[in-house]
């Protein structure tokens, strides 16, 4: 595995501690959705804190990996993006659509589970 993943529950967590080449990122690609079929997860977090910089390339990765997911039948939170990638994702015009994000790993848990309240009630896509 390019990047760890771990499950916790019924959701998987994945930390992209290193800069990933473009070939990395879509190894990183497949392995996340080939877990997700694997474990009938939930949900994700993609947790990118370490990553000082998100290219256009990457962020598109990130994207796609996300409504990946959620074609999938899963839920997909990035977590973690500092402030000037933020700035540099809006600047490229590369913005992460509606992907749900998160500040901290806390946080996107969190919003896992009012996804998964909201659908246990039938209120869910």
């Amino acid at each position: 595995m390019i990047v760890p993943i771990l499950k916790i529950g019924k959701n998987l967590i994945i930390s992209i501690q290193i800069p990933l080449t473009d070939q990395q990122a879509r190894q990183f690609q497949r392995e996340v959705l080939e877990e997700v079929a694997r474990t009938e997860a939930f949900g994700i977090i993609i947790d990118i804190t370490a990553m000082d910089v998100v290219d256009s390339y990457m962020a598109r990765i990130l994207s796609e990996t996300a409504i990946d997911v959620q074609l999938m039948g899963a839920r997909a939170v990035i977590v973690g993006i500092r402030p000037e990638v933020a700035v540099t994702l809006v600047q490229m015009g590369r913005g992460l659509g509606d992907v749900a994000t998160a500040l901290n790993l806390e946080q996107g848990l969190a919003k896992l589970e009012k996804m998964d309240a909201r659908k246990g009630a039938g209120h869910g896509s």
